[in-house]
């Protein structure tokens, strides 16, 4: 690891096959009114001119840009590359859709320099389609006040990765980011909520997430393939750990919303036939309701239709129930789904 510089902002860029957001991406942390800062690119093994730019980015602004190139890995570790890099007090992740406000650095360090307990630093989300006007209403949970990240981040991923500002001494910590190819950020997150983190909330916009056509790794999704269903179980695994580090109790509304979640999730793998993923998740289920009988009501009901009619017919009808019920008392709607609405 770098020697730590004091006051330095480092930005960690991941980038795959973005040629033209990346130039945008970078320019948006180029303008921030702070300084000093450095901007530490890593492409993902791009099969485009993704690396010419970046090459091209760097040779124009040598002092502040690096950069690095690796074979395709995904988010997360692309990510941990670039955090071994990084030489700043202060981290920040930016996607490379994504953009940064010109005050963003200013006004979150000044915050952490105010509040010296806490470990990050975060502010208003702007979301919109790319190259239309933005919306005038913080995304997700940004527009909340939370002092942090537990329990609400159990049972909703209510800010984005390029949301807040850490503290290096945070994020090293938290220690290296995983090679989940899915919702790593989700599980960053709770490892960092995991550690006590306490929150400021900078009620200011501070970033754009643009939405566009040219891929998201939850575009088009099918949430029910067996790949996704196994990483979806083990950043499951990964959640409850983090929130049993946090103390979250089982009997808490989020903590029971997760408990349905992987329950949810097991009658999924039943579907898709994945018996030992279904076993694996009936017994988090367990885990997680703790002595919420109330919670763990269905579940017998589930392990009995395994048994008698077997794991796949048991699966799919749970999945067709899920199309004609409502759901119940214990599961939460989150935020990003709220924003979606009139």
């Amino acid at each position: 690891m770098p020697e730590v510089i004091p006051q330095l902002v480092s930005t960690i860029i991941p980038v795959y096959n973005r040629p033209q957001m990346l130039r945008e991406a970078v320019q948006s942390v180029l303008e921030q009114t702070y300084r000093p800062i450095e901007i530490v690119i890593v492409d993902d093994g791009s099969t485009d001119s993704t690396p010419d730019v970046a090459n091209e980015l760097m040779e124009r602004h040598p002092d502040i840009i690096r950069f690095h190139q690796k074979e395709n890995s995904g988010p997360g570790p692309t990510r941990e590359a670039g955090r071994l890099m990084a030489r700043g007090e202060f981290i920040q992740y930016l996607d490379s859709d994504d953009l940064l406000r010109p005050k963003k650095f200013e006004l979150m360090v000044q915050a952490l320099r105010d509040h010296p307990d806490c470990g990050a630093a975060y502010g208003y989300i702007c979301v919109h389609p790319y190259q239309q006007p933005p919306k005038d209403k913080p995304f997700k949970g940004s527009g909340e006040t939370r002092e942090t990240l537990f329990p609400w981040i159990l049972s909703d991923r209510w800010w984005n990765t390029n949301c807040p500002l850490f503290r290096r001494s945070v994020c090293d910590a938290a220690g290296p980011w995983t090679d989940l190819r899915w919702s790593q950020d989700w599980e960053h997150d709770a490892r960092i909520g995991a550690l006590g983190t306490k929150l400021v909330h900078v009620k200011e916009w501070s970033t754009d997430e643009r939405h566009h056509d040219e891929g998201r790794q939850t575009d088009d999704a099918d949430w029910l393939h067996p790949d996704r269903l196994r990483a979806r179980k083990r950043l499951l695994e990964l959640l409850l750990e983090h929130a049993e580090t946090a103390g979250v109790e089982a009997d808490s509304p989020h903590r029971r919303h997760f408990t349905r979640w992987v329950f949810a999730t097991a009658r999924q793998c039943a579907a898709a036939g994945l018996h030992l993923e279904t076993s694996e998740c009936m017994r988090l289920a367990e885990r997680s309701a703790g002595n919420c009988a109330d919670v763990k009501r269905g579940f017998q009901t589930f392990r009995v239709l395994r048994r008698v009619m077997g794991t796949r017919t048991a699966g799919r009808l749970g999945l067709w129930l899920q199309t004609v019920k409502r759901p119940g008392s214990h599961t939460m709607q989150q935020s990003f789904a709220r924003d979606l609405e009139p």
